[in-house]
């Protein structure tokens, strides 16, 4: 997983750069993916995509049973549809920031650079729970060497945290 999202990191910052920040185009990064995507025709915090710009950044559809993608389908609320979509023009716009709320999954947004990225969803996150395995990452130890949590499977290890905020 550490390894996913540093590539996608590493990519998020070359759009960016290649945007020269701002501008009309938004960026997103979902399931590690860095996707950018048209302005948006509706004025909000929240962010607004074409259901073709929806389709290629997430990979999710939108079918009559909700939104979609592989087996996996969430129901959207009868009573709270206009939150999700709306016809504009010649295009239907999906509030993927409220899909994001409605599923819980974590989102963090940089307004400078207009860059949303979206953390995983629940059962992403707590698959590991039943496993009992914790993610792989790497870090350096402070002489720069690189360890991973995998090169000591089959060991105890102890981790300490630390941060500042």
């Amino acid at each position: 997983m550490g390894k996913v999202i540093c590539a996608a990191l590493i990519c998020l910052l070359a759009s960016v750069a290649a945007m020269g920040g701002g501008g009309q185009r938004r960026v997103i990064v979902f399931d590690g993916v860095v996707t950018e995507v048209g302005a948006s025709a509706i004025k909000s915090d929240d962010l607004w995509v074409t259901l073709k710009d929806l389709t290629r950044a997430t990979k999710f559809v939108l079918k009559p049973q909700g939104m979609c993608r592989d087996e996996l389908c969430f129901p959207i609320p009868k009573a709270r549809r206009s939150a999700f979509i709306v016809k504009k023009g010649p295009a239907t716009w999906f509030n993927l920031s409220e899909f994001a709320r409605l599923v819980r999954q974590p989102v963090a947004y940089d307004q400078k650079h207009a860059v949303w990225f979206f953390g995983p969803r629940p059962d992403a996150r707590n698959e590991y729970l039943a496993s009992l395995e914790a993610p792989d990452f790497a870090l350096p130890d402070v002489n720069g060497r690189m360890h991973s949590l995998s090169d000591f499977r089959g060991r105890k290890v102890l981790l300490i945290t630390w941060a500042s905020w």
